[in-house]
């Protein structure tokens, strides 16, 4: 039989229309994920009044069923979920006490109450008491006695300032100042304000490693190995020192007890406060805290959706779900948001969409004792994440008032970011975008870098080496912060009324998961990485005095950093352009998958398996944790440690030290290099 030409090649052609009427193109999916159509303010405001509904610390029974009530949302939009748990060592207070004498009338006394009041109306007057007396997790139990001594923020440098004037402390009482939290003047506080009511507390961990002191670098699996508290102690990340956290009001009444020198100025309190000196005395503190140490059950939640072309390379979103209180901000803002990504992503996937690359949705335990949830299942998960993970998105509280985007995030990742705020419009002014509003009058946004300790992206980035970022919008410092009083009457009043600020998280956060888990090619640039690195060098320049150091290892690895870093990009180019016309379908396959390994794994290379030099958990030599630091984020922050002690200590070993950080520094990026070319030697 002869079939008419015309015929047969219109068979083709119909089947091919038909193939492209099927085929909905990932970027249509994109951009109904941003759209109105998807998101929703009112479900956002519910999960959050859900889970702030009582105060929920790690371990305690709110925090079990808010755990619960995650995986029950996650499991309705049929996200295969489970419980990833872990038996971890936590502390409770047993017993405080604070008294405040004059040295010249010993017989007047104050007792401080050490407690929170329930504000006007409060719509959770009811579950109040739930809430953990104020302390601090790990303090030291014991007492301390002794004439008082003003130490402003209490940081390194603050320290050496007393020591200078011949001052040691024995114990530490840590408050919240008007000037930062309380307003100033005039100023009305919660609930008819923003500001942190006269008896607010800000508690918190002075825990100074990651995830559970008894299992450091292993995870705290049923009968595990296990270090005593001794151990603990010698370690160095617990206090030896007893400490308490006190609200600005009793914190008022101890400065007014305090003579001496006055304080330098940028030591001072608002303007309106009176003078405050360094003392020592005559105002006498004793200070008595008895705490209690447990083994506790934590639960992380872990919802995955599998990728249909690649499921075995993970984009990772987390969120950690424990609070202080009821953690309206930190961090069920971020867990409402979570929840806003899952919906829209099942939304999508009623629609056709799958990802090419699998999906990880965490809900983290325990973030506030010291990212013990998150740290001990990276732990337990290492291998697997070093091999398959391609970035870590983390998001802990997700908005915090109108103050606008923040961001902070591995190099690689600038780019995306920015992109990403180009395309969602700015929750306060609907009449520009995020980028417009987070750039104002300057020529590029500023983005932060991930070297603090301060959230569940240090164990992926700072001891595993995957790439990571993290978003916000308002301020972190808001003043509510880790206090009875971030509740969610706190975020309807004050922090987001219309919850749009909660979508436009949501929007940013779930968009870049998209490109990362969609897009042919893991869309890195490295480049910018360079630059980065660049603008450090020259810091890294400016901070080192002595000349004896030579600085031109690094300089020689970052320039050839650079050389790779356009290689592959030229190389993804090459391959972009040659898809589906000069090259086999099964070949490109292939050739995309191990230029992506390579754009995958580059980060990991930054590592090193001896870590910081007394932090070698730490293993990230680019962005890691500095000892005189915690929060900030510090580039180098070995060579950067070293540098403190030289200058300190002036001797010819400490500078040797320094130049020996230098060439481990040079080496990683040489490393990097290498992983980025993708060849031996």
């Amino acid at each position: 039989m002869i079939m008419k030409p015309c015929t047969f090649l219109l068979a083709i052609a119909t089947s091919y229309l038909l193939l492209l009427v099927n085929a909905t193109p990932k970027s249509t999916y994109h951009s109904l994920f941003i759209s109105n159509s998807l998101s929703d303010n009112a479900s956002i405001a519910n999960h959050l009044q859900i889970l702030t509904r009582r105060p929920h610390i790690a371990g305690s029974e709110a925090n079990a069923e808010a755990a619960v009530y995650v995986r029950s949302v996650l499991t309705s939009f049929n996200i295969p979920t489970h419980f990833a748990s872990y038996q971890v060592s936590l502390t409770l207070p047993l017993s405080r006490s604070l008294v405040l004498t004059n040295s010249p009338a010993p017989e007047t006394a104050t007792n401080f109450t050490l407690r929170q009041e329930i504000y006007k109306g409060d719509p959770y007057a009811d579950v109040a008491d739930q809430a953990v007396p104020t302390f601090h997790a790990y303090a030291k139990s014991g007492a301390a006695t002794g004439p008082v001594v003003y130490a402003n923020y209490g940081r390194e440098e603050d320290y050496l300032t007393l020591t200078q004037i011949g001052i040691n402390v024995s114990g530490v009482v840590i408050y919240s100042d008007r000037k930062d939290c309380g307003g100033a003047g005039k100023a009305r506080w919660f609930p008819d304000d923003k500001w942190l009511p006269p008896s607010g507390v800000q508690v918190g961990s002075v825990f100074l490693g990651k995830g559970d002191p008894t299992t450091p670098g292993w995870p705290s699996c049923g009968e595990c190995e296990r270090l005593t508290h001794d151990e603990v102690e010698k370690r160095g990340d617990v206090p030896l020192i007893p400490s308490l956290p006190v609200s600005g009001e009793d914190g008022d009444k101890i400065l007014k007890s305090i003579g001496g020198p006055v304080a330098k100025d940028d030591w001072q309190g608002s303007q309106d406060a009176p003078t405050y000196r360094v003392g020592p005395g005559p105002g006498i503190l004793h200070l008595n805290y008895t705490g209690q140490d447990i083994i506790a059950t934590i639960q992380n939640v872990i919802g995955v959706i599998e990728g249909e072309e690649e499921p075995d390379r993970f984009v990772i979103l987390g969120n950690h779900r424990d609070a202080w209180s009821y953690g309206a901000v930190d961090p069920n803002s971020g867990t409402a948001a979570l929840l806003e990504v899952a919906e829209r992503l099942r939304k999508l996937q009623k629609r056709g969409w799958k990802p090419r690359r699998t999906i990880i949705l965490c809900n983290w335990d325990a973030e506030e004792y010291g990212l013990i949830g998150s740290t001990e299942w990276v732990e337990e998960n290492r291998e697997i994440l070093a091999s398959r993970a391609v970035a870590y998105l983390n998001v802990d509280a997700a908005v915090g008032g109108p103050e606008g985007f923040q961001t902070s995030a591995t190099p690689q990742l600038d780019e995306l970011i920015k992109r990403a705020t180009q395309q969602i419009k700015d929750p306060d002014n609907s009449s520009q975008t995020i980028y417009d509003s987070w750039t104002g009058s300057s020529s590029s946004p500023v983005i932060g870098r991930l070297g603090g300790g301060g959230s569940d992206y240090a164990a992926f980035l700072q001891h595993v080496g995957i790439p990571a970022a993290g978003i916000f919008f308002g301020s972190t410092g808001y003043p509510v912060y880790h206090s009875l009083y971030d509740d969610f009457t706190w975020m309807q009043n004050f922090g987001d009324p219309m919850f749009q600020r909660h979508v436009a998280a949501a929007s940013v956060w779930g968009l870049v998961a998209l490109w990362l888990a969609d897009e042919e090619f893991i869309p890195f640039d490295y480049v910018s990485y360079v630059k980065e690195l660049q603008l450090s060098f020259k810091v890294l320049e400016n901070e080192i005095s002595n000349k004896d150091i030579n600085l031109t290892p690094i300089l020689t690895s970052i320039k050839e950093f650079e050389k790779a870093a356009i290689m592959i990009k030229n190389q993804r180019k090459k391959l972009e352009a040659s898809k589906g016309w000069t090259t086999k379908k099964e070949d490109h396959y292939f050739k995309v998958r191990e230029l992506n390994d390579r754009l995958m794994m580059a980060e990991r290379a930054f590592t090193d398996r001896d870590g910081l030099f007394g932090m070698s958990w730490y293993k990230h030599l680019i962005y890691g944790r500095s000892k005189h630091n915690g929060y900030g984020s510090q580039s180098f922050p070995g060579i950067d440690d070293a540098v403190i002690i030289a200058k300190d200590t002036k001797t010819v070993e400490s500078w040797l030290r320094v130049q020996h950080e230098v060439w481990r520094v040079s080496r990683v990026i040489k490393q990097v290099s290498l992983v980025l070319s993708g060849q031996l030697t």
